[in-house]
């Protein structure tokens, strides 16, 4: 799959023992990072959309710590070289994943199996109360061309 302009994906290791696991989710030196805003998680349930939203000035880092989610963006970026383009990932527990995911470009999930989905984000912004930069669509906007629903095959 060819990537929207700007956006990244790592492949994420977890570093197991026999007392659990470690899983480092961004780092300072790694290409995917710009900036610190804050982290949060939120939370989705399965079969669930959250989308679309996209920001003007953040730039979102998305993990799924828990359970599985269907990430979805779309670029609709005015004079950016993939735009129309759609990026379809599943991250979690079964993929785990960072994804970087640039100002301008819509985005979306879905809780996808059986569990609760978890995503933390690390924005390179804080969130501002007066002013959220925080621009939505509906989940099942028409100008957005994506289908949430289940592609069984």
């Amino acid at each position: 799959m060819k990537l929207i302009d700007g956006v990244k994906v790592r492949s994420l290791r977890r570093l197991p023992d026999e007392r659990g696991f470690l899983m480092e989710m961004l780092r300072s030196d790694w290409e995917e990072f710009e900036k610190f805003g804050q982290v949060y998680v939120t939370a989705v349930y399965p079969g669930v959309v959250k989308g679309w939203h996209y920001h003007k000035l953040q730039t979102d880092h998305f993990i799924c710590v828990h359970g599985m989610a269907k990430v979805v963006l779309y670029d609709d970026r005015e004079g950016s070289p993939t735009r129309g383009q759609v990026n379809e990932f599943f991250i979690g527990d079964l993929n785990p994943a960072l994804i970087k995911i640039p100002p301008g470009v819509l985005h979306g999930f879905k809780g996808v199996g059986t569990e609760l989905a978890l995503i933390v984000n690390v924005p390179t912004e804080l969130y501002n109360y007066a002013q959220p930069d925080e621009y939505r669509l509906p989940w099942d906007s028409p100008d957005v061309p994506y289908d949430w629903g289940l592609r069984n095959g």
